[in-house]
């Protein structure tokens, strides 16, 4: 079977500090636990409790009150015992509630209640997934019912990708996720479909080193009426990225003379949610999480509470076995630093790792050597070095005085730009530049926040 890729640049590698892809294992309840009122890139949701009110689990406690904002959930019974505030590595402000798990569980350990969801309508599917606050898990963080919301005016055919590609090995949780529950990932994957009304196929592009994976998938796929198809894709990163994904979509398209029309893009943790919302009524509650990195004793694959703070994970994993230098949740790629332990796990940290100096790959930054290897790598064909080069002229520019005035946005943009056969709209912040510089220059971030600056 036929492995399509992206042509140019992206690269391969692996990481012996990642947890083990065998299984996962479920942490501890976690006794306290920190529950923020924002836990995507939208707004916060309205506080619904206080300070000393008792909660059950999976009681609705912030409301998210406009469309990219998502429904917050208590994810243990309990207290709520103080309200906290904090502000992360990229300053972003949040405030939650700490709640003192006691009492008894609603959903854990209990036999469930199943809802039919035969002929379940768009707008139905909607209100079910804004009310159990289903976000988008691998990738924005956006609320799923904003996004096919979105999708419903686009026109026909179209097509759901449920993407299973594991270019980096920190995705080690979805993929332990993709081995234990495909069935309901599967089933996930056609509630969405048949709900939306419009969607004609359902394609399962998984990497080529998985396709036994996608085979089990398709393999369930035939028990629903949609046409389903698998895509084997390449493992070089960032092929999970929507714009590689897309060509090699499209590239399968024409090869095999099916029009898959627009693309709708969703990951396992998310169909997996969507699954649970719809067919149990049950919001995020947990998700699982690769816990590893060279400063801890034993990464795991573990299903975590919403809520558990990242410290206390650490702790499950053995502890420490040096100074952890870098704590970041995510991937090294593209992760987030984490300042405080007593953060905590959110719907969309679907990796957290504590690295050792030795392995945390931080480097003095220096000099550019001009050797090419970030050119080498660029999936988009763009010349890193270039650009970074523009853009510190053009800040210099803005920021020194002129004697016939400021100069004006369009006038930078335009030194940027330079006549060059490329733009910085065309990057989107993959980091392989900046992982094989080796003089550690900021070449993605400082691309990246240009766009940010326009």
């Amino acid at each position: 079977m036929k492995i399509y890729s992206f042509p140019r640049g992206g690269l391969s590698f692996d990481d012996p500090t990642v947890p083990p892809r065998n299984f996962s294992v479920a942490a501890f309840l976690p006794a306290l636990s920190v529950i923020p009122l924002v836990q995507h890139p939208g707004g916060r949701a309205a506080a619904l409790v206080s300070v000393g009110d008792t909660v059950k689990e999976g009681m609705l406690i912030g409301r998210g009150k406009n469309p990219d904002m998502a429904n917050v959930h208590a994810t243990v019974p309990g207290k709520v015992i103080r309200n906290v505030e904090w502000e992360d590595s990229e300053g972003r402000f949040n405030e939650g509630f700490v709640i003192r798990m006691e009492g008894s569980f609603e959903r854990l350990g209990k036999k469930e209640e199943k809802f039919p969801h035969d002929g379940i309508g768009q707008q139905e599917l909607q209100r079910i997934l804004t009310d159990c606050g289903i976000v988008e898990m691998e990738g924005s963080g956006r609320p799923v019912a904003e996004i096919l919301s979105g999708f419903r005016g686009v026109g026909r055919p179209q097509t759901l990708v449920v993407r299973c590609v594991f270019d980096d090995p920190w995705l080690a949780a979805d993929y332990v996720l993709c081995k234990e529950r495909y069935q309901e990932i599967v089933e996930g994957a056609f509630i969405t479909a048949k709900s939306g009304g419009r969607i004609d196929r359902v394609v399962f592009a998984v990497s080529g080193r998985e396709r036994e994976i996608g085979e089990a998938m398709l393999s369930e796929a035939a028990l629903y009426d949609i046409q389903s198809s698998l895509v084997l894709t390449g493992s070089k990163y960032p092929q999970r990225n929507y714009r590689e994904l897309e060509l090699v979509l499209r590239n399968y398209g024409k090869k095999e003379e099916v029009e898959l029309g627009a693309l709708l893009v969703l990951g396992p943790a998310t169909l997996a949610a969507v699954h649970d919302a719809v067919k149990y009524r049950r919001p995020i509650l947990e998700r699982y999480v690769a816990v590893g990195g060279s400063a801890l004793a034993r990464p795991q694959v573990m299903r975590v509470r919403i809520g558990k703070r990242i410290g206390d994970l650490f702790e499950e994993c053995g502890g420490f076995i040096g100074h952890p230098y870098h704590i970041a949740v995510g991937s090294p790629f593209s992760g987030r630093t984490v300042r405080n332990l007593d953060e905590p796990v959110t719907k969309d940290s679907y990796a957290v790792f504590a690295m050792l100096k030795s392995q945390a790959g931080h480097h003095p930054e220096r000099d550019c050597i001009c050797c090419g290897e970030c050119r080498r790598v660029c999936p988009v064909g763009l010349d890193p070095e270039e650009l970074y080069k523009r853009i510190i002229v053009m800040r210099r520019q803005m920021t020194q005085p002129a004697p016939q005035g400021a100069v004006t946005q369009d006038a930078a943009r335009s030194a940027l730009q330079g006549g060059a056969p490329f733009s910085v709209e065309e990057c989107h912040g993959c980091g392989c530049c900046e992982l094989v510089c080796p003089s550690s220059l900021p070449l993605s971030d400082m691309i990246i926040g240009r766009n940010r600056y326009d």
